[in-house]
């Protein structure tokens, strides 16, 4: 089954190399970088990457969207800019997807940071989705090309559209979460600190989750970090 790998990038010139440097590609593995107006040189360095470069409007659900739209393969891989995919991923997710009762996948995450602190996190994140059944944008979601166009795609709201488009998925089939992680660039972390950075996040989930406030309002808890 042929993959196509859809990352959505914004100013991403300091780590987006690293990422898309990390892939292995192959003529089974299509790879779509969504653009939403950078201004420094990460449209130059995706383009020894890739031919299929594209210019959006700025939104993360918007750029995977419209980098879905491109998309060939069989299985639709969303990858934020500063996730690296463990080296068996391909193998890993053709084999999940040949399974009739998943309807999505995604990895655990490692933090790429020494601290202590961060396996900490880490382990209650992966705890967390595979008791919810919730995937998060940076545990490299993936499903069949299909299912997502029947569902409309992700829902363009400014943030958890990662949390939105998994309620719909786990109501469909199983939801599966493998080993080896995800390795999870610590910058947020550590440009608004741990614990700021988790309680922030628990809080806007509870929110959206729970009392059902509107992605407009909470959005300006979550401010970009580059």
């Amino acid at each position: 089954m042929k993959i196509s790998i859809v990352v959505p990038v914004l100013n991403e010139e300091n780590i987006i190399e690293k990422t898309l440097s990390s892939i292995n590609r192959s003529d089974e593995v299509e790879l779509i970088i969504v653009d939403g107006g950078s201004t420094d040189r990460t449209l130059a360095i995706a383009s020894d990457y890739t031919d299929i470069v594209i210019a959006s409007e700025k939104g993360r659900a918007i750029q995977m969207n419209l980098g879905a739209r491109h998309a060939t393969g069989d299985i639709l891989l969303f990858l934020h800019a500063d996730c690296i995919l463990p080296d068996n991923a391909f193998s890993l997710i053709r084999s999940t997807m040949k399974m009739d009762s998943v309807s999505a996948g995604a990895f655990d995450i490692y933090l790429d940071h020494p601290s202590y602190i961060y396996r900490v996190i880490e382990f209650g994140a992966n705890v967390r989705s595979r008791i919810t059944s919730i995937i998060y944008g940076d545990q490299a979601m993936f499903l069949k090309r299909g299912l997502f166009n029947s569902m409309g795609g992700f829902k363009e709201i400014p943030l958890m559209e990662d949390v939105e488009i998994s309620q719909r998925l786990k109501r469909l089939g199983r939801v599966v979460f493998l080993r080896p992680p995800v390795k999870v660039s610590p910058r947020r972390f550590q440009k608004e600190g741990p614990f700021y950075t988790v309680l922030r996040d628990w809080y806007i989930a509870i929110q959206y989750t729970l009392f059902k406030v509107n992605p407009e309002k909470l959005k300006k808890y979550y401010r970009d970090v580059r």
